[in-house]
């Protein structure tokens, strides 16, 4: 038999599940400032050992190693841009 004592229980158990509280860590648009942050590092590092490639300070295997590196980060960006454009796109079809 429930009785209002368990019923109350069991919300105040259920309420903290579903309750938005404080966030424990960095909130979503400080986490794309981080990543916008390390892209621009990125590319300026490729940049970089590019010159260095061009004057012969750099070695040719750190070089291609770093524009694999950069490949996989341009990638990366391009497809978190396609999502935010579906997404965008999804949300101008909407019935108002």
């Amino acid at each position: 038999m429930i009785t209002s004592m368990n019923a109350a229980n069991a919300y105040t158990a259920a309420r903290n599940a579903v309750q938005p509280g404080t966030p424990t860590g960095p909130s979503p648009v400080e986490r794309l400032g981080e990543a916008a942050e390390d892209f621009a590092a990125q590319m300026a590092q490729v940049d970089a050992v590019s010159t260095g490639a061009m004057t012969g300070k750099t070695e040719t295997h750190q070089l291609v190693q770093t524009i694999a590196e950069a490949e996989l980060a341009m990638e990366t960006v391009v497809a978190i841009r396609d999502k935010v454009v579906e997404a965008y796109q999804e949300i101008l079809r909407m019935p108002v």
